[in-house]
């Protein structure tokens, strides 16, 4: 099985990518989904992040408000550290759960999408690390349109993530999105045909 790390900045897009890459036979896990599930009202993850943070980052459902934690974690990078600490343990042993049981099951490609897969370390069970790139001007204007964050807002999101540069020094390939998603999708399907599956 070929496991391909699929990482880059915020609104660099990596979901698109793997999109892309589903429809061409990978599976893919969304690591940021799996932290979401975790994050559900019975879970012990959840647990832990309330305790680190307090129930003032709860809903009135009892689920986290991932807004209101990331209001926290965006602008204090002690917290970003505490949130980190938590939850890239969490993260790994779900991640490697879900690679033995694709293993088994005999899946070809699986692709590993994970915005912070770089930093928490998790290169030793990839293959190949995959980067996607976008300028800033990019990035800011994808984030103004689809979650309607303050320039201020996205600038903190941004800045709160590992550069660019420190990403590519790590990169078995990049994928420049500054272009269409014809563009995009193009390149993809080039990057596919290349891994001879």
């Amino acid at each position: 099985m070929k496991v391909i790390g699929l990482t880059g900045g915020i609104a660099s897009g990596k979901s698109t990518v793997s999109r892309f890459l589903a429809g061409l036979g990978a599976t893919v896990i969304d690591v940021d989904r799996l932290w979401h599930e975790g994050l559900k009202a019975d879970s012990g993850l959840r647990q832990e992040v309330v305790a680190a943070f307090g129930e003032g980052v709860l809903t009135a459902d009892g689920n986290v408000d991932r807004q209101k934690l990331g209001a926290i974690v965006f602008n204090d990078a002690e917290a970003l550290a505490r949130l980190n600490g938590i939850m890239e343990p969490w993260m790994y042993r779900a991640v490697r759960a879900r690679l033995d049981d694709y293993r088994r099951r005999g899946v070809k490609v699986v692709v590993l999408e994970a915005a912070l897969l770089l930093e928490a370390e998790w290169v030793p069970p990839v293959d190949e690390v995959w980067v996607t790139t976008a300028s800033e001007a990019t990035v800011l204007q994808r984030l103004k349109e689809r979650s309607g964050l303050s320039p201020a807002q996205a600038l903190a999101r941004l800045r709160s993530q590992m550069p660019d540069e420190e990403r590519l020094k790590q990169a078995d390939v990049v994928i420049s999105n500054d272009g269409s998603l014809d563009e995009l999708k193009a390149k993809v399907e080039e990057l596919w045909g290349e891994t001879g599956i």
